[in-house]
């Protein structure tokens, strides 16, 4: 790794990313996943700032399966605070390091799914728990959430207010998933993708500022 972030350093990357998949079953994470998951971000992030890479950490624990908001966030936490242990034995400055991580959600088949304020203040708890304040921005991945969902949450967090970190997001399938519907393939439907995507976009910038309003999607449905 350490020669080929050389390489792309020198073709003028400037950040980098590595995705640690932390599953939710039975029995499952082990201690053995969760260390060896955490150890390996932390050695990549080391790597990456010798190359003056900025490393993008991610620990995602997946909200498939029916597991409750509550195992959720247990499992998050011990996660957040392997990785960042690592980080130290590690001796990564994390001022120069992005977290990406998932909401503290409900398994996408619980029976019972939490509510936005509650995925919310739940998510904020943990990472105020066991994320330094020297860490300067925390961008979410969406993890399977719809792409209004996952605004919401982003948008209540935002609202609590009083947080070390910017908070903000990087989302895959809740920025893709409608200008993708809007596509469907089709040369004559690329304008109404494009629509559909700044849409997104700007509803996820609002969220980021605690400035999104759920009338905005109502009015963009009408229009």
């Amino acid at each position: 790794m350490r020669e080929r972030l050389a390489e792309y350093r020198a073709l003028g990357a400037k950040f980098a990313k590595w995705r640690a998949v932390i599953d939710i079953g039975n029995g499952i994470p082990t201690w053995t996943c969760v260390k060896a998951n955490a150890h390996a971000l932390a050695r990549y992030a080391a790597l990456c700032q010798e190359e003056q890479i900025v490393p993008i950490v991610e620990p995602e624990v997946l909200m498939d399966g029916a597991h409750d908001i509550d195992t959720c966030y247990g499992i998050t936490e011990w996660v957040l605070r392997t990785v960042y242990n690592e980080l130290y034995e590690a001796r990564v400055p994390l001022e120069g390091t992005v977290l990406k991580p998932n909401m503290v959600i409900s398994g996408k088949k619980a029976a019972k799914r939490a509510s936005v304020e509650e995925v919310a203040e739940k998510t904020v708890k943990v990472l105020k728990t066991c994320v330094p304040a020297s860490v300067p921005g925390i961008a979410f991945l969406s993890g399977g959430q719809s792409d209004e969902e996952a605004t919401a949450h982003l948008h209540a967090m935002n609202r609590i207010g009083g947080l070390p970190w910017r908070l903000t997001f990087s989302y895959g399938r809740a920025l893709q998933a409608a200008p993708q519907k809007a596509w469907a393939g089709k040369a004559e439907n690329v304008a109404a993708a494009q629509r559909a995507f700044a849409h997104r976009a700007r509803m996820n910038g609002l969220a980021a500022r605690g400035e999104w309003k759920a009338d905005l999607e109502r009015d963009q449905k009408a229009a």
